[in-house]
């Protein structure tokens, strides 16, 4: 279990200086008060007891344990950068590193009513010696934390230490529920303390009615959405601005993501996942992430990346962008059919369509192009049937997904409110339809193996259709060029 401020045992290094005792003592003095701004507040102060009441009332009675999640050891003793997860982030508007340990607890208040604990690791008190010593959570080496009285103050949750959460487990208790598998040390001391009272209902887990509350935005988190499409944009614009000098490095790939990755710390927490910067047949890699490639003028750079703001939203947008800013005739081809596709997706957003209904959409006419093309041999009915599905081998994947805190949002809702359900205004998600056509796949025409595009956008479902929220990047082929020579002219 976490380990109090006040212990003995501070985090240090093979290769720290020991502390004399008169340094100790020094250290201790003549600090001055130091309180954060008194009108501090969490970004969404004022959507999160809504957000927790409407989470509780699916669990009466029972209690609700959202961690935030643990620190991972990158190498030795450095961690890997913290963030908290989403669903604890969700519902305390905390997103900052500093989170890492701590624990949200809805207690019952009968069987109507739950009232909102947050357990904390404070700042440390320069009476003692984490502060200045602590590699992991000295204030001198990571930064400050709030205490307990400003915690309270920013969140509008009652807040206790950490070194209180484990003697909550202790006597009698309810029926208690967890995000398992969020934090190790947290799972661990429920299953020495348990079992615990069986819930007098069965709901669906935890994680999954987070998913599920998640789905529609509200008007806010919309705003935010907005914003990290508007600095992905950027972001872009920054890539295309770079292209003569990463064409000349032989990591070509690593620059792109270097330059994108750059405008997202920049605007927000950073990237909201691994930029995929995937250069000729690379493309074809669904979730190329190495980006270890030359750039070559004469092929296509696939660009998929997103940056995720400082409240944790998410964009997600990909384009196909010709190295030389011209698309050669053949790549041309493709891109257009997917971009068809993509039209045909679009089109098909509104609010209750069934969610799979743009996939199907945007899937017919590349089965249609695929056809065309002599590709597939078969009519565009018979490879869409779910008996065979053979133009899959071309696109692999689904056509889109939610989109929110994280770039694929509400995974753990349930098929029949997600997958299987209908859409509904306020839902955010992608359209981003794809051909990978394999550099070693014999069933295509020479000319075309090695090729990959994939065109994503962002959109919002409104009360009669959807808003392509990433309309200031064009999609056509010959936008793409016309903005990237614009670019380049600068």
């Amino acid at each position: 279990m976490p380990v109090s401020p006040d212990s003995s045992a501070p985090r240090t290094s093979s290769h720290d200086l020991p502390v004399s005792p008169a340094l100790e003592s020094f250290m201790r003095t003549a600090w001055a008060d130091s309180p954060l701004p008194p009108d501090l507040r969490v970004p969404a102060y004022d959507a999160t007891p809504a957000r927790r009441a409407r989470f509780a009332a699916r669990f009466p009675g029972e209690r609700l344990i959202v961690p935030a999640g643990a620190l991972a050891t990158r190498s030795n003793d450095t961690d890997h950068r913290f963030r908290p997860h989403t669903g604890y982030a969700w519902l305390t508007g905390l997103t900052g590193e500093d989170q890492a340990g701590h624990v949200l607890v809805l207690e019952p208040d009968g069987d109507e009513r739950h009232e909102a604990v947050l357990y904390l690791r404070p700042r440390s008190p320069r009476t003692g010696h984490e502060f200045y010593r602590d590699r992991r959570y000295g204030e001198f080496w990571v930064g400050r934390r709030p205490d307990l009285a400003e915690a309270a103050r920013l969140t509008g949750i009652r807040c206790a230490h950490l070194d209180a959460w484990e003697k909550l487990l202790t006597g009698p208790q309810p029926p208690t529920r967890v995000l398992a598998g969020v934090d190790p040390s947290v799972d661990e001391l429920l299953r020495a303390r348990g079992p615990f009272p069986p819930a007098r209902r069965a709901p669906a887990p935890p994680e999954t009615v987070l998913g599920e509350l998640r789905l529609v935005k509200e008007p806010w988190e919309i705003g935010q959405l907005q914003h990290a499409v508007d600095a992905t944009v950027t972001g872009f614009e920054d890539v295309v601005r770079c292209l003569p000098r990463a064409l000349r490095h032989p990591r070509g790939e690593r620059w792109i993501e270097g330059v994108f990755d750059l405008r997202a710390r920049l605007e927000g927490n950073g990237p909201g996942y691994s930029t995929i910067a995937a250069a000729g047949a690379h493309a074809c890699v669904l979730h190329w992430i190495r980006n270890d490639g030359r750039l070559d003028r004469d092929e296509l750079l696939l660009l998929d990346a997103g940056v995720e703001t400082d409240s944790l939203y998410t964009a997600d947008i990909t384009r196909t962008l010709p190295l030389s800013g011209r698309f050669s005739p053949v790549q041309r081809d493709v891109y257009e059919l997917v971009l068809a596709a993509q039209e045909a997706g679009i089109a098909a957003l509104r609010p209750g369509a069934r969610f799979r209904d743009f996939h199907l959409a945007a899937m017919r006419v590349i089965a249609e192009g695929l056809h065309g093309w002599g590709v597939l041999r078969m009519s565009a009915d018979e490879a869409l049937d779910a008996d065979n599905g053979f133009y899959r081998r071309y696109t692999l994947c689904s056509s889109g997904h939610m989109l929110g805190m994280d770039v694929h949002d509400c995974a753990r809702a349930r098929a029949d409110a997600y997958l299987d359900g209908r859409l509904e205004a306020g839902q955010v998600l992608t359209v981003e339809p794809g051909l990978y056509l394999q550099p070693d796949d014999e069933t295509l025409p020479p000319a075309l193996r090695g090729t990959g595009v994939r065109i994503e956008d962002d959109l919002v479902i409104t009360d009669d259709g959807a808003r392509l929220m990433s309309s200031a990047l064009p999609r056509t082929a010959d936008g793409i060029e016309e903005w990237m020579a614009a670019l380049s002219d600068e």
